[in-house]
């Protein structure tokens, strides 16, 4: 067994040679305890049975059972998912020794020919954790294929608050267009987190299959966050009635924020994209990044700055047309213009 070392950026490691793997692994987690188990399952997963014995899906399973501790309910629910409507039978059943690179690629291949580029990047994702961990020694590059940007036309933040008003959802499309919320925030929220005017985000419901989990940590540690309540909005959490903000499910708002949007001639637009609207509308403000950050929950610029790309048409002609009058300005040369 190796030795815990305390890295510099503060985390712990520790590095593990197995015989029967004939390789070193490295394991890392800000807790010490988490290292020392992740290290004793993996060992543990190699003695109870040869790799030459063990099929990718038995191996998927210990690598999730490993896991299970450190990752939130809803990735693992994600990875379970992978194996049991992704990949192919004939892959899972593959003994793990006799797995190589072309192997992979030809499953990814596959992959391609009927999902979506992002849940083909996912499944890739956890073939290559689990090999990499149970079978390390076999060194593999695959190619993927590319995630396409996609352009997706927006309302602007009148129509939609038109369209959802005296909704039986106008209070949760309003934390999300206004206040930037997730849905899984929303769902998290009780009327005693608010007080004197803010908000205080420090818990989420998700779903894990068909059972709501509630989750003190959010998203990121950005995602736990304190935010101003606008008057307007904190009236109708008054009149909510109950605990919660909302008892809907998830998918009960997405379903019925889908069918309002889609009536209005935006059957692509989503109740996340509200939260990408919210982004938009910071930007033509001209909030600073660094606050526009924080009052998102984002951790990184660039979430931010992607999502930032996304503004409404209507709001793009008005900068194209000053852009425009700039340069034919210049040509014209009326400099009292510029």
């Amino acid at each position: 067994m190796g030795k815990i070392e305390k890295t510099a950026s503060g985390k712990y490691r520790m590095r593990v040679y197995s015989a029967k793997a004939g390789c070193t692994k490295s394991f890392t987690h800000a807790k010490k305890s988490v290292v020392q188990s992740m290290a004793d399952e993996w060992l543990k997963s190699l003695e109870t049975r040869p790799l030459s014995e063990k099929t990718f899906a038995e191996c998927v399973e210990d690598y999730i059972s490993m896991k299970s501790n450190i990752l939130s309910p809803t990735t693992v629910d994600k990875y379970r998912n992978i194996p049991k409507n992704q990949l192919s039978t004939e892959f899972l059943n593959l003994k793990l020794d006799r797995i190589n690179g072309i192997m992979i690629q030809n499953e990814i291949n596959n992959l391609a020919a009927r999902y979506s580029p992002k849940t083909v990047h996912n499944a890739a994702g956890l073939i290559s954790a689990v090999m990499r961990t149970y079978y390390p020694a076999l060194n593999y590059k695959v190619t993927l294929p590319q995630v396409q940007k996609q352009y997706k036309e927006y309302p602007s933040a009148a129509e939609v608050l038109s369209w959802f008003k005296d909704s039986p959802i106008e209070l949760l499309v309003l934390l999300g267009i206004w206040q930037g919320f997730r849905v899984s925030e929303i769902r998290g929220l009780k009327k005693s987190d608010f007080h004197d005017g803010t908000l205080l985000i420090n818990r989420v419901i998700v779903n894990v299959g068909n059972t709501p989990i509630e989750k003190k940590a959010a998203k990121t540690v950005e995602s736990r966050r304190k935010m101003t309540v606008p008057p307007i909005i904190q009236d109708m959490v008054d009149k909510v009635d109950g605990e919660y903000i909302t008892k809907l499910s998830g998918e009960s708002i997405y379903k019925r924020f889908k069918r309002v949007v889609k009536k209005h001639g935006y059957p692509d637009l989503t109740f996340h994209d509200l939260r990408h609207l919210n982004a938009s509308i910071m930007l033509l403000l001209g909030v600073p990044d660094k606050y526009a950050m924080e009052r998102g929950g984002w951790s990184t610029t660039s979430t931010l700055k992607r999502v930032y790309q996304e503004t409404f048409s209507s709001e793009r002609e008005k900068m194209d047309t000053r852009i425009d009058s700039y340069f034919e300005n210049i040509l014209n040369n009326d400099s009292t213009k510029i």
